[in-house]
């Protein structure tokens, strides 16, 4: 920089400190004079108030060091020991391992929950959070599953508190009824490409096989009544059951119609299990098939036009409209997400659904999923036998998809690899993702993803519609 230039910037330099200093002098100035003719008209209120008492009160200033602040004359004077016991008792140790509080568990039943159980919550939200940042399972989803439930049981907090709770709002907002579902089946459908399933009709069987989890899961949970203590109806076995779909949204949407009082739970061991999904399934497929059938290599499928991609999403809506109305909420919001996507004049809009809208609400659905995770509503034997029948749900559901595509095979001329069959569930992409994986490692060469997208899309389709179905009949 020149010399001029340097001499010139400095001389600006000194005349904005010159005049940022006035005019900090003035407004310094200005409000001592303020403050000095407010306390002298207060002095004058309070000492014509003293007159007319007999003279026993006196302001506070600096020359009555006894006096109350003005303003605080109805705040309770403590002493340096009540002082010392209120900052422990509002400490997380206190609160953690002395402390109680009295909840309702979800049946309506009131319960006392003691510190050490929210601490044990609190962990169990820190091994979530684990699971999915340094073991990668369905880190979307675990992560603010995870803080969520950390969150909600910091004690003193109020997070999840009605009405003005951070995570209270949330889950009022959008996970305890239909809103958030819905709008997430719109971004699952318009990342999703049905040209597999379209081009190869039949997996769709193995997606209406994974129903049977569904299903058999309504006689686990009704047998569970013979067990004292255990107490299920069967909309509540329709909302347990549905977690063998391995579909949050549709267990969230269903939970939201049959039985609230169950949400929490249920939509929980839902998202658990999709996430788990990597875990859980591998040792069903090898234990049900054979070295020679996870090597069946499929033929390349067929190309599909444009024009069946878009007829595709209106077909389906159109039936779900006519023949089950009660599933046509979430099919119809899957099938708009899709027609957006493959109709090619709206862009902007099917990048949105992909991208940001399903992102956010991603978040806030997991923010509010964790935020249900609190003892009173977990550390109860209700609550863990659902999470149990759900895991139950979820291993049908894979099995017969497998066995399924086995029993074809006795039939086709063209045999299916039976891995592609534990795809049925709904956990889209995840499950197609395994069903390849495993087929990689029994053969480097055999890429079975594109096939294994066929029975997991005809999987969310036939959640939804056991969902319509369930609601159709219990709804009532």
């Amino acid at each position: 920089m020149p010399v001029l230039a340097q001499k010139k910037a400095a001389w600006v330099t000194k005349v904005v400190l010159v005049m940022l200093t006035v005019a900090f002098v003035f407004s310094f100035m200005g409000r001592v004079v303020a403050q000095a003719a407010e306390g002298q008209s207060t002095e004058v209120v309070a000492g014509d108030a003293a007159a007319s008492s007999g003279g026993n009160s006196q302001p506070a200033s600096f020359h009555n060091p006894a006096g109350i602040i003005r303003g605080s004359e109805n705040i309770k004077k403590i002493s340096i020991a009540e002082f010392a016991r209120n900052i422990l008792e509002t400490t997380g140790l206190y609160a953690f391992f002395v402390d109680s509080k009295q909840k309702t568990t979800p049946a309506g039943d009131p319960i006392t929950v003691w510190g050490w159980e929210e601490l044990l919550m609190i962990i169990v939200g820190f091994v979530i959070i684990y699971l999915g940042a340094a073991k990668g399972f369905e880190p979307l989803l675990l992560i603010p599953i995870g803080f969520g439930t950390v969150f909600v049981n910091i004690p003193l907090a109020g997070m999840g508190d009605a009405p003005h709770g951070f995570l209270h709002i949330i889950y009022e907002s959008g996970v305890g009824n239909e809103f958030f579902p819905l709008i997430i089946f719109m971004g699952i459908g318009a990342l999703t490409d049905f040209g597999p399933l379209i081009a190869n009709p039949k997996t769709a069987l193995l997606g209406a096989a994974a129903q049977f989890g569904v299903f058999a899961t309504l006689f686990g949970v009704t047998a569970f009544n013979f067990i004292p203590g255990f107490d299920f109806n069967l909309k509540e076995a329709c909302a347990i059951g549905i977690i063998g779909g391995a579909d949050g949204p549709t267990t969230i949407y269903i939970a939201t119609k049959l039985a609230p009082h169950l949400l929490a739970t249920v939509a929980v061991a839902a998202y658990s299990y999709m996430a788990l999904v990597p875990v859980i399934q591998p040792p069903i497929m090898k234990a049900l098939t054979t070295e020679h059938e996870r090597k069946i290599r499929m033929k390349q499928l067929r190309h599909v036009s444009k024009i069946e991609k878009i007829l595709f999403p209106i077909s389906v809506f159109v039936l779900s409209i006519l023949l089950i109305p009660s599933a046509a909420p979430l099919i119809g919001c899957l099938m708009f997400g899709n027609f957006i996507r493959e109709i090619g004049v709206v862009e902007r809009l099917s990048k949105t659904l992909q991208n940001e809208l399903l992102n956010i609400v991603s978040i806030f659905l997991s923010l509010g999923v964790g935020s249900q995770m609190t003892p009173e509503k977990f550390l109860n034997p209700a609550s863990l036998s659902i999470v149990f029948l759900g895991l139950f749900a979820f291993a049908i559901a894979t099995a017969a998809g497998i066995l399924v595509a086995k029993f074809m095979n006795l039939f086709l001329k063209e045999k299916i690899n039976p891995l592609i069959g534990s795809a049925g569930v709904s956990a889209v992409p995840m499950a197609a993702r395994v069903s390849n994986k495993v087929g990689l490692e029994a053969d480097p060469g055999n890429f079975l993803i594109m096939h294994a997208m066929g029975p997991n899309v005809a999987g969310v389709i036939g959640t939804a519609i056991t969902a319509g179905v369930m609601i159709a009949v219990y709804g009532g």
